[in-house]
């Protein structure tokens, strides 16, 4: 499919729309509270990483299954076991929220805004679908950053309950933005997860954003070639022109 044939364009978050910043302070403080919330005297930082451990089996647990446990789950299974169920279990959207902001403060790429602004103003509907533990930070994140008015379809794990490259979650993105999965192209980082599952839901175009050294280090084969492989995200301008639909009605 063309680039003049797409009509709505999802965009990832970590890697792709925003990026992580390791910020000392808002670590610092997150974590502090993740310790004063369950209730431990344990070094805050010692008990995050415990934290981070039993996280990866739980990540595994989740790539296997495609699933996103909810987050009473996860804490009250995955995270603090050891902790009482009926204290944990109310806690776990804030948790995960300080669980989200111990591992650094997340930005909007260069330009970020300035080429939604544009892809929006070229006519095309715009759309998230991403893999996340929590339900309350993205929510937050649009309102405070102004991206909301910005996204007609925003689709996460963590209140959908399935994981990319489950074809599901993006067929309900495709469902929420009322368009033909042929007709949406996906933007994400990574070409095993991001590349099946589009394929798997029929969408019409695929493209990847990843630095010239991570490609390097990657294979791509049959099933994970994307239809275009970009280096910055403002090279999205470039891939999306104003949509034939667009300039059919201007004239």
């Amino acid at each position: 499919m063309k680039p003049n044939d797409i009509e709505a364009i999802f965009l990832d978050l970590g890697n792709t729309l925003r990026i992580l910043l390791k910020d000392a302070d808002h670590m610092s403080r997150a974590r502090k509270m993740i310790t004063e919330l369950v209730g431990t005297d344990e070094d805050p930082d010692a008990f995050f990483e415990k934290l981070n451990v039993r996280y990866k089996v739980y990540r595994k647990w989740a790539f296997e299954n495609l699933a996103e446990a909810p987050e009473a789950e996860l804490w009250t299974r995955w995270l603090v076991p050891d902790f009482p169920v009926e204290k944990i279990a109310p806690l776990g959207v804030e948790l995960t929220y300080q669980f989200r902001q111990g591992m650094g403060r997340r930005v909007v790429v260069e330009h970020g805004r300035e080429v939604v602004a544009e892809l929006q103003q070229r006519g095309y509907a715009l759309g998230i679908i991403s893999n996340l533990i929590g339900s309350r930070e993205i929510p937050e994140w649009l309102e405070a950053e102004g991206f909301a008015p910005y996204f007609k379809s925003v689709v996460l794990s963590s209140t959908f309950g399935k994981r990319k490259p489950d074809p599901s979650i993006y067929f309900e993105a495709a469902r929420l933005a009322g368009v033909d999965p042929s007709r949406c192209a996906y933007v994400g980082d990574n070409l095993k997860r991001d590349v099946t599952g589009s394929r798997q839901a029929g969408f019409g175009m695929v493209v990847i954003l990843i630095s010239p050294e991570d490609l390097a280090e990657e294979t791509i084969t049959d099933e994970n070639r994307p239809d275009i492989i970009i280096h910055k995200f403002t090279d999205l301008l470039d891939v999306f022109p104003v949509p034939e639909f667009q300039t059919l009605k201007a004239s």
